[in-house]
């Protein structure tokens, strides 16, 4: 994973994000690596709890294949997180469980996508999860998730 510039972002408070991650995601590094690239889940989740430490927050990362333990894990960070940042994967584009499960819990979202989803093939570009989430963040590879870190950091 490459780095990114770090100098200058600070978290003006302690907050605890998650970062959910969807199907499919586990095989990163493996995976198609001329759209997702080489970093796993495991590097990018010590690139995102190291950046989130170093800008003043705790972050917790979470990985699962299955829809119904995505929305238990959503349902979970209300009161225990101040922001969650979620790659819903193949999700975003038909997952109205998800969808409703973010809008229900009331924190701050933000998507996060590896690829530029709206450059990809037609159906990738629509987007359930996005109308509910505070933004959507995709086409920098693993750096999408640093991002997010930070746009949390800025809320």
């Amino acid at each position: 994973m490459s780095k990114m510039p770090t100098k200058g972002w600070k978290c003006n408070m302690s907050k605890r994000i998650i970062v959910i991650n969807g199907p499919n995601l586990n095989l990163l590094g493996t995976r198609e690596k001329d759209i997702y690239g080489a970093s796993t889940l495991s590097e990018i989740a010590s690139a995102v709890t190291e950046e989130a430490k170093r800008i003043g927050m705790e972050a917790d990362f979470v990985q699962s294949n299955h829809e119904g333990e995505i929305i238990d894990k959503i349902h979970e960070a209300k009161g225990r997180y101040d922001v969650i940042i979620i790659n819903p994967a193949a999700y975003t584009h038909y997952s109205i469980a998800i969808r409703d499960a973010i809008k229900a819990v009331e924190l701050p979202c933000i998507e996060v996508h590896m690829s530029n989803i709206h450059s990809r093939e037609d159906f990738r570009s629509k987007c359930v999860i996005a109308p509910v989430c505070l933004g959507q963040i995709c086409g920098f590879g693993a750096n999408s998730y640093i991002l997010a870190v930070r746009a949390a950091a800025l809320l």
